[in-house]
């Protein structure tokens, strides 16, 4: 067996590794932009000393790009806490009210898969409830982009929906609820102990559109960790090996987060703003009708375009929460 200071050694040098990786992604950006900036005001110099018409517009065109990415290298300064720069894992549940709850999480499981596509992030579907009729009980997604999680934190809380139910025969406006957790995805060489007489692990059958394997074979795994009941799930892949390393990595990323808040409690309830995540503090509301609006509670960023926000379009409601709130509370 090895010496536990080898291995004391190897995770000391990972952590090395990872921080000049992280300082190199803030050196580098900033060395580009304030380069860019440089050659600008050399060109605008020298026209203003030899005018040039086609140049003036180049000039014109660069600017208006040095804008749109110093703001994006502002906001990104606010991605500083200590999990920011991880992958996210994102877990939609319906509240209740059944089909028409159901269908509001599928539609947020929907916008957040558009707004990991407008950011060339990729989406894995790690686990997913089906609803009686339509939608979506639950959902369980794994979001990969730098910073996706630093981007992705505001979004934690429950959201409301107001609108004309299309399961309703007599269309009457229905409000519904579905709550969001955000989780950042933990690397393999964080070390959380997870005992194998703490686990329940339960398998059956895959459930879905169809597919030869499904209900066929006992693919699917569910584990219960036993001293915190954390369950997680996975039915993704045909192989049962496969979908019980998936629910391991979940379970391992609860876990993580379980203690991080842990550490972070006592600075987090002096936060008089902060909310806990009930069905009666919703942070966002989105209104479909009478009138169309979209409305984050918490900055009170309101957006008239509902539909373009359901496409995707929630970075405002994040930079304004990032601007407002910042980074995390580092643990004490």
């Amino acid at each position: 067996m090895a010496d536990p200071a080898f291995w004391n050694a190897q995770e000391r040098a990972r952590g090395v590794v990872q921080e000049v990786k992280t300082l190199k992604g803030w050196v580098d950006p900033y060395d580009k932009l304030t380069g860019r900036i440089t050659s600008a005001v050399e060109l605008a110099d020298l026209l203003a000393v030899e005018p040039d018409a086609e140049m003036e517009e180049e000039v014109a065109r660069e600017a208006a790009s040095i804008r749109e990415d110093s703001a994006a290298f502002q906001l990104r300064t606010l991605l500083q806490g200590r999990d920011d720069f991880r992958d996210a894992q994102v877990e939609i549940s319906a509240g209740a009210g059944g089909t028409e709850a159901q269908d509001w999480a599928q539609m947020l499981m929907r916008m957040y898969t558009r707004w990991a596509e407008r950011k060339g992030f990729t989406v894995d579907i790690i686990d997913l409830s089906e609803g009686e009729e339509a939608g979506i009980k639950g959902a369980v997604l794994e979001i990969k982009g730098e910073y996706a999680f630093g981007f992705l934190r505001p979004e934690t809380g429950v959201h409301r929906l107001v609108r004309i139910s299309p399961f309703d025969s007599q269309a009457r406006r229905h409000t519904s609820f579905a709550s969001v957790f955000i989780y950042p995805v933990v690397n393999e060489e964080i070390n959380i102990e997870i005992r194998d007489e703490d686990l329940r692990i339960d398998v059956y059958r895959a459930s879905g559109a169809g597919g030869q394997h499904v209900n066929k074979t006992s693919s699917a795994v569910r584990i219960t960790h036993i001293p915190t009941g954390i369950v997680c799930a996975s039915q993704a892949e045909r192989s049962q090996f496969k979908n019980k390393a998936t629910a391991m990595k979940q379970l391992k990323n609860k876990l993580y987060q379980r203690e991080a808040d842990k550490l972070a409690a006592v600075k987090a309830a002096l936060d008089a703003t902060k909310q806990d995540v009930s069905f009666g503090s919703q942070i966002r509301s989105y209104v479909f009708q009478p009138y169309t609006m979209v409305n984050d509670h918490r900055t009170e960023t309101k957006i008239t375009d509902v539909h373009k926000v359901m496409d995707g379009a929630i970075d405002p409601f994040i930079e304004a929460y990032l601007k407002q709130s910042g980074a995390p509370p580092e643990p004490a």
